[in-house]
C-alpha cells in the first residue's frame, strides 16, 4: 500500500496568521513546528493501519521548504523544494492507493476562512465546467427538447489536487484543516473523513485544538481512512473541460493570453481555455498561478 501526504501550512492547528506561515515573518519557525507535528500524527495513524505501507510526505506550502526534515518520522520519505511536476501532489502516480491532505484551507472567496486563498492569492476563481458525452439529444434517448445539463465546479486548492489525485484514480480519503475547508472538503468529496482542528472567525482568528488533541484526532482519523479507502471514490473530471480563471492581476491577463490556447474572456479579470482531460488544465493553472508572480518592468 502506498499513501501520499500532501501538508499545507494555514489550516494547521494552532495557525491563525500569515506571520506563522511566512518564512520573513517573526513567528515562522514555530508554525514549521506545528505543521511537522501534525504531519507525523498522520504519518503515525497511516502506518498504524498499514504497517507496511510506503508513505511519501509532500511539502505543500510556499517555497515547499517548511516542513523540518530531522523532525519527520524517519518511516516516512520527504519531497521538497520546486518546481515539481504535480506541484502540491509531488510524488503522487498510479500506485498510490490513498491521498491524505493535511493542514488545507478553503478556498479564495469562501468563508469565514483562516488565510483563505487559491494558490497564491493572485487567482481569486476557477471554475470547471464538465459536461455529460454528447452536448444534444442526438442519440443520448432523451426526449426532444430536454437539455444535457453541464455542471460547473468552483474549486480551490482542495478541489483542484483532488482532482488531480482523481486523474491518477487516487481517492482523497482525509483532509483536516478549518471548519471551512472541512466543509468544502465534504461537499466537493463525499466519503472523504474530515478532520477540523480549528474553528475559523475570519481571516486571522480562529478558536483552535490544543495542538495535541489535534495530533490525536489526526492519527485516529488518518488510520480509519485509510482501512476504508476502497470505499471513497476518487473524484474524476472528464475532459474535454472548459476552464474559466479569475485572476487579481490585469498585467497577468496580458501575460496569460501570450499562451496558445488561452483567451480574454468576460470582464477585465478573466481568461478561459479548453483542455482535452484533467491533467492538461492542472498544468494551465499552474502556469498562471506562476505568471501572477511577475510584475511589470
Amino acid at each position: 500500500m502506498k499513501a501520499l501526504i500532501s501538508v499545507d501550512m494555514e489550516g494547521i492547528s494552532g495557525i491563525v496568521h500569515s506571520s506563522e506561515t511566512n518564512p520573513e515573518r517573526y513567528d515562522y519557525q514555530r508554525g514549521r513546528e506545528l505543521m511537522t507535528a501534525e504531519a507525523n500524527a498522520v504519518i503515525a495513524g497511516v502506518l498504524d493501519a498499514e504497517p507496511t505501507a510506503e508513505v511519501l510526505v509532500a511539502d505543500a506550502h510556499g517555497t515547499f521548504r517548511n516542513l523540518l526534515p530531522e523532525r519527520l518520522d524517519r518511516r516516512a520519505r520527504l519531497v521538497r523544494g520546486k518546481p515539481r511536476a504535480l506541484n502540491m501532489l509531488a510524488g503522487l502516480d498510479g500506485e498510490t492507493d490513498a491521498a491524505l491532505f493535511v493542514g488545507y484551507h478553503v478556498r479564495a472567496g469562501e468563508g469565514p476562512g483562516v488565510l483563505a486563498h487559491t494558490m497564491n492569492g493572485e487567482i481569486l476563481d476557477v471554475r470547471v465546467t464538465t459536461r455529460p458525452p454528447g452536448d444534444d439529444v442526438r442519440g443520448t434517448g432523451r426526449a426532444a427538447g430536454e437539455a444535457v445539463r453541464a455542471t460547473v465546479r468552483s474549486l480551490g486548492e482542495i478541489g483542484l489536487n483532488a482532482a488531480m489525485a482523481g486523474h491518477h484514480g487516487v481517492p482523497v480519503v482525509l483532509l483536516s484543516g478549518d471548519d471551512a475547508a472541512c466543509a468544502e472538503a465534504s461537499d466537493l468529496l463525499p466519503g472523504t473523513v474530515t478532520v477540523p482542528v480549528k474553528e475559523a472567525l475570519g481571516m486571522a482568528a480562529a478558536v483552535t485544538l490544543h495542538p495535541e488533541e489535534a495530533r490525536d484526532r489526526l492519527r485516529r482519523a488518518a488510520a480509519d481512512a485509510v482501512t476504508r479507502r476502497t470505499e471513497i471514490p476518487p473524484l474524476t473530471l472528464t475532459g474535454p473541460l472548459e476552464v474559466e480563471v479569475d485572476l487579481a492581476s490585469p498585467h497577468t491577463i496580458d501575460l496569460a493570453v501570450l499562451v496558445p490556447g488561452i483567451t480574454r474572456a468576460r470582464g477585465a479579470r478573466t481568461v478561459a481555455f479548453t483542455a482535452p482531460d484533467y491533467g492538461t488544465a492542472y498544468r494551465l493553472v499552474l502556469l498562471l498561478a506562476q505568471l501572477a508572480t511577475i510584475r511589470p518592468a
